[in-house]
This record gives structure tokens, sequence and C-alpha cells, in this order.
């Protein structure tokens, strides 16, 4: 076992000492000095914790508590940042789902009003005569024209497997 897995093992060690799945453990702290001395530090810690008595309660604790939160509520915050950090840490969020839902709907309305603007804007269609609609259809078989041409242009030089590939 190295001291790694020692470390990882020494609350089960300080729990139930003679437990056998410690024994790899134990046998790593008789041989490290390092996890020893880290064992008896997590001991001494343990048996001061063991010692510690939690102190009494005033029999007015709970009055005392109650008029100092009453009098921390009833005084102001220092300034209006102040307000309003101590208003989202302390609220429970109720407050601000009206403001919520209204923002929803702003941002529901002004989007789908764009949208309908958008589509509203090119609704009708722009009336082109006719000659110039046949112009422009013989200016695109003129263009498929001219690539079909290229495309079966005697001419133009084929792609050799014999040729030379390019220098670099």
């Amino acid at each position: 076992m190295n001291c790694k897995l020692c470390q990882n093992a020494l609350p089960n060690l300080l729990l139930k000492p003679a437990a056998p799945a410690n024994a790899a453990a134990r046998a790593h702290i008789a041989a490290c000095d390092l996890c020893a001395k880290d064992l008896a530090s997590l001991e001494a810690t343990l048996a001061l914790l063991d010692t510690w008595q939690a102190p009494a309660l005033s029999p007015y604790f709970d009055q005392k508590l109650a008029v100092h939160l009453r009098e921390q509520l009833s005084a102001p915050p220092a300034g209006w940042f102040e307000r309003l950090r101590t208003r989202l840490l302390f609220n429970t969020g109720r407050h601000l789902r009206p403001a919520l839902a209204g923002a929803m709907a702003l941002v529901l309305i002004v989007g789908g009003g764009s949208f309908g603007i958008a589509n509203f804007q090119h609704s009708r269609p722009v009336q082109v005569s006719a000659a110039v609609n046949d112009l422009q259809l013989l200016q695109k078989n003129e263009q498929a024209l001219q690539q079909i041409d290229q495309l079966l242009d005697d001419n133009a030089p084929a792609a050799d497997s014999d040729a030379a590939p390019p220098q670099s």
C-alpha cells in the first residue's frame, strides 16, 4: 500500500481500528513514519473534540433572537443597491413572477409582431411584364448553352495520365 491509499484509509482506521479491511493500512503505518504522524495527529484531534462541551443556552435566547431579527428587518438598508441585494438574496422570488411573465409576453409580442411584419412586407408579388420575363428566360438559356459548349469543346486539353505532376 502506498501513502496516498493509506491517507484515504485513515478515517476508517480511526473509526474501526480492528476491522479486517484495515490490515494493509495498519501494516503500512507500522512501516511509514509520515503516515504514523498523520494518524497520531488525527487521533489527537478526535480526542480534543471528545473533550469539548457545548455551552448551555440562555433561557431567553429565543426571545433575544426574535427581538434582534425584528430590529434588523425594520431597519432600512443603506442604499438602493443594498435594498435590491437583500431583496434578491432573501426573498423567495414570488414578487418577480409578474415582472417575468410581463417580460416574456413582451418578447412574444415583439417577436411575433416582427415576424408578421416581415411576412407582410412582401405579400404582393412584383408584376413583371411578359417581355421582361421572356428576356430573362432567354438569358438563362443562353448561359446554359454556353456552359454546355464549354464542356463539349473539343479543343479543351484533356487530362492525360501520362502528364507529369506539377513540380513544387
